[in-house]
C-alpha cells in the first residue's frame, strides 16, 4: 500500500506510575529524520524508539512525543523512619550547643529520603511505553495508508489525462504532416524558378523528420504504463516516481520544441500542467 508522508497519530495507557501518552507526526522529507522528546523516566529508551520507528517508516521528517502525567490519585507516601529518628538523635546531641535551634515538622518531613513515594519500576515503564509506541505506529501507518490512497487516485487521474492527451497528439500526427507538405509545396510553387521535385521530396522527408515525434510519443506511452506498475507496488515509491516524472517531463519538452502546430503546442502545455500536478503530489509520498 502506497503511504504519504504526512500524517497524524495518537494515543495513551494507564500505568501505575500515571498515564503515559504518545504522538506522532510527519511532515515531507528526502529521508527519514526522527525527533524524539520523552520524559526522564524514558530518556534510555530513546535508541529502541528511533529503532521500531526506522523499521515501519523509511522517509519524512518525524516528531515523536511521550509525556508521562501524574496519576489523578494522590500518590501513596512512606516515612523513612529510622531516618527520622537518625535526625532526631542528631537535633538532641546538638541542642546543648545550639539551643536557640527550632526544627519544625515540615521541615522535617522535607530533608531529602525522609518521604518515599512509590520508586518507578523503568522496566516494567519501558515495556509499557514500547506497546504504546507500537499501537501509536499502527494507526500512523494505517493514516498514511489512508492519505496514500487518496494520492494514488489523484495521481492516476492525471496519468489518464496524459495518455488520453498522448493519443490526441498521435491522431493529429497524420493531418499535421499532410499540412506541412502541401505548405511547402505552395512555397516551391511561388519560387521564380522550378525546383528539382526529386530534391524537394528529399528535403521535405529530412524537414518532416525533425518535426517527428513519434519516438517521444512511444516513450511516453511506455512511461504510462511504468508509472501504473509502480503505483500498484506496495513498497516505497516516491523516490522511483520523481525519476519517471523527470522522463515524463523530457518527451513533453521535445514534442513542444518539435510542434509546428497550435494544437499540439497546447498538448505540450497541458501535458507539463498533469506533470507538476503529479509532481507536487508524489512529493507527498513515502
Amino acid at each position: 500500500m502506497i503511504r504519504s508522508m504526512t500524517a497524524y497519530a495518537g494515543g495513551e495507557r494507564g500505568t501505575r506510575w500515571g498515564t503515559l501518552g504518545c504522538e506522532l507526526r510527519s511532515v515531507n522529507h528526502r529521508f527519514l529524520e526522527v525527533g524524539v522528546r520523552l520524559p526522564e523516566e524514558l530518556r534510555a529508551l530513546e535508541p529502541q524508539l528511533r529503532e521500531r520507528v526506522a523499521a515501519r517508516i523509511s522517509r519524512g521528517k518525524l516528531d515523536l512525543v511521550m509525556r508521562l502525567r501524574a496519576p489523578d490519585a494522590a500518590p501513596t507516601l512512606a516515612v523513612d523512619e529510622a531516618l527520622v529518628e537518625q535526625l532526631g538523635g542528631l537535633a538532641r546531641r546538638l541542642h546543648s550547643r545550639f539551643p536557640d535551634m527550632r526544627i519544625g515538622f515540615t521541615e522535617l518531613l522535607a530533608y531529602p529520603g525522609v518521604l518515599r513515594g512509590e520508586a518507578v519500576d523503568a522496566a516494567a515503564l519501558q515495556a509499557e511505553a514500547l506497546a504504546l509506541l507500537d499501537e501509536t505506529l499502527d494507526g500512523f501507518v494505517a493514516a498514511r495508508e489512508r492519505e496514500g490512497a487518496k494520492l494514488t487516485a489523484a495521481i492516476s487521474e492525471r496519468v489518464d489525462a496524459i495518455e488520453r492527451i498522448a493519443g490526441e497528439v498521435r491522431g493529429l500526427i497524420p493531418a499535421i504532416r499532410e499540412g506541412q507538405r502541401a505548405k511547402l509545396a505552395a512555397r516551391l510553387a511561388d519560387l521564380p524558378h522550378p525546383v528539382d521535385p526529386g530534391r524537394a521530396e528529399q528535403e521535405l522527408v529530412l524537414w518532416l523528420q525533425k518535426l517527428d515525434v513519434d519516438e517521444e510519443l512511444d516513450r511516453l506511452g511506455s512511461h504510462i504504463g511504468e508509472i501504473r506498475r509502480v503505483l500498484r507496488q506496495r513498497e516505497p515509491v516516491g523516490r522511483r516516481l520523481d525519476f519517471l516524472l523527470q522522463e515524463f517531463n523530457r518527451e513533453a519538452n521535445t514534442l513542444g520544441s518539435k510542434s509546428v502546430d497550435s494544437r499540439t503546442s497546447n498538448a505540450a502545455v497541458e501535458l507539463k500542467v498533469l506533470i507538476d500536478q503529479i509532481r507536487e503530489q508524489v512529493q507527498n509520498l513515502e
